[in-house]
């Protein structure tokens, strides 16, 4: 059985660069054998954070320990800690098995262990057979995994992706995603994966950091990330939401009465800890797929219920996407399964009126 590596730690992490604060105070902990993810937009501190855990970057303030030894200042040969990044960096004069085989060659390992090592790793990726092939006769694809199998092969105890399958094509980029989890839950390594897309996130990781402007705003399993995210950013960063913006009326326990300019008074569902009163302003998020859209008003009580015009659909094979312009000029989008033509959607086309209701708790009131 395979030795659980052990975890790591980031405390009170602070990185300038001049007036810019690219990493302001961020903490935070990862259990052995985990795969975690840090999400944000480009310069919100994400590889900046990936670059200090390597040995590449060092903070101006904070530490990191890895297996409860202090690494911070440690140079990057001494932390047992690899790196992966969007470019591949192979060597382009060394073969396939050359490229896998020339780190166990530098710690001075046997020609037979190493033959025996890499053989396992091409073979976990799909390229038995490829040893002798050189960089350029593989694919984007091809390149990434014999990147992956590199850094892999010594056994590092954390694993750090940089963007690793940006530059892929849609389709590979899929695949390898997979791929990867399958490899990370194989080798039992800790993998902290950086990435801007929030597919790959919510597809690969156990946890995810969701991060903007230096700075952590929440980091949960991806399921909690999308359907109670801390805030206003996470909400509309992960996957797409409609946001009303609106003051509360009233509460009744965990739920809140919302007066939305030019729309109808809507309820939403406060997330746990929230501190909302009567009159704070508040943002209620609903995502496209918790939307139901009709002709006719709705005979059910117990809807939230806008009244809009159709002013374009898109159709997507497995869903249609309609975005319904309201009374107050906002425009929100409904993403309605594609079931059977005999449904009403079917017939719901530009300029109609229709209205979009939802139930209460799909949608979550955000401090504002």
């Amino acid at each position: 059985m395979t030795e659980q590596p052990p975890g790591l730690a980031v405390q009170n992490l602070t990185k300038r660069f001049g007036s810019l604060t690219a990493v302001d105070h961020v903490s935070f902990q990862i259990a052995p054998g985990e795969f975690f993810s840090l999400l944000g937009p480009s310069g919100s501190g994400k590889t900046t954070i990936l670059r200090m855990i390597g040995g590449l970057e060092v903070p101006d303030e904070g530490r990191i320990f890895l297996a409860g030894e202090d690494i911070t200042f440690r140079p990057p040969e001494k932390r047992d800690v690899n790196i992966v990044f969007q470019n591949y960096a192979l060597f382009p004069h060394l073969n396939v098995f050359d490229n896998v085989a020339f780190g166990p060659r530098r710690r001075g390992w046997p020609e037979e262990r190493i033959r025996q090592e890499v053989g396992k790793l091409l073979e976990m990726v799909h390229l038995s057979g490829y040893e002798r092939k050189y960089p350029r006769q593989l694919s984007g694809g091809e390149k990434q995994r014999v990147a992956l199998i590199r850094a892999l092969v010594l056994r590092p105890k954390v694993l750090l992706l940089d963007e690793p399958l940006g530059a892929l094509d849609l389709k590979i980029r899929q695949q390898l995603q997979l791929e990867l989890v399958n490899i990370q839950y194989e080798v039992g390594i800790t993998f902290i994966y950086v990435t801007h897309d929030q597919s790959e996130a919510l597809t690969m990781a156990d946890r995810i950091g969701v991060m903007n402007k230096g700075r952590i705003l929440q980091i949960a399993e991806p399921k909690t990330i999308y359907e109670q995210p801390a805030n206003r950013f996470v909400a509309q960063f992960i996957g797409n939401t409609n946001l009303f913006q609106g003051k509360v009326a009233a509460r009744q326990g965990s739920s809140v009465q919302v007066d939305v300019p030019g729309l109808a008074t809507i309820w939403g569902v406060l997330t746990d800890g929230a501190s909302i009163s009567p009159g704070d302003p508040v943002a209620v998020s609903v995502r496209p797929e918790k939307m139901r859209i009709a002709r006719e008003k709705p005979g059910k009580d117990g809807f939230n219920m806008v009244h809009g015009v159709v002013e374009d659909l898109i159709y997507l094979g497995v869903s249609t996407e309609f975005i319904v312009a309201l009374p107050n000029g906002q425009k929100v989008r409904i993403f309605a399964q594609n079931i059977s033509r005999e449904d009403e959607l079917w017939s719901i086309t530009w300029d109609d009126p229709v209205w979009v209701y939802w139930l209460p708790e799909r949608s979550l009131a955000l401090p504002d």
